[in-house]
């Protein structure tokens, strides 16, 4: 079995510079990609989407934060203890977030985005276009919890 190297391919630029849990749908930033990496050709054809969605490293968590078992979301002990895995919290295993986010423009090696929920100099992994063939299929279900978490995240 090879190892696979994760390098980042470029930072996020801008937004907020402190790690908050909500309001994060006006929040406008950029993730600039690595120029000693990348020119421009990387991007072309990505400002023909709407939506994008990026990997990114919580590169704030401390490893001793790492959670691996069951808590209660947010320290809320009115929702239910959940595992590390039923829930989409930065001091996981690995610290990896993915999000969804607007794309507004492309200029150069820089990707203008919309309620990315990383802040300033976050390490990003990859950029994915969104396409609606990778949506879910079927009916979505998921605990009362999560959608009263949800409700003033974006």
């Amino acid at each position: 079995m090879s190892v696979v190297e994760v390098r980042p391919i470029g930072r996020v630029s801008g937004g907020r510079v402190a790690v908050e849990d909500d309001d994060w749908g006006g929040v406008e930033a950029l993730i600039r990609l690595d120029a000693a990496r990348f020119g421009p050709e990387a991007l072309f054809g990505l400002d023909a989407f709407s939506h994008l969605e990026v990997v990114y490293r919580f590169d704030r968590v401390p490893p001793e934060r790492e959670q691996t078992g069951a808590r209660h979301p947010r320290g809320n002990t009115a929702w239910p203890l959940t595992g590390i895995f039923a829930q989409r919290g930065k001091d996981r295993p690995n610290r990896l977030g993915v999000s969804r986010c607007k794309l507004l423009r492309v200029e150069g090696l820089d990707v203008h985005v919309r309620g990315l929920d990383a802040v300033d100099s976050t390490p990003v992994l990859d950029i994915k276009p969104w396409m609606t063939g990778f949506a879910p299929r079927g009916e979505v279900v998921e605990p009362a919890w999560a959608g009263e978490l949800m409700r003033r995240y974006y």
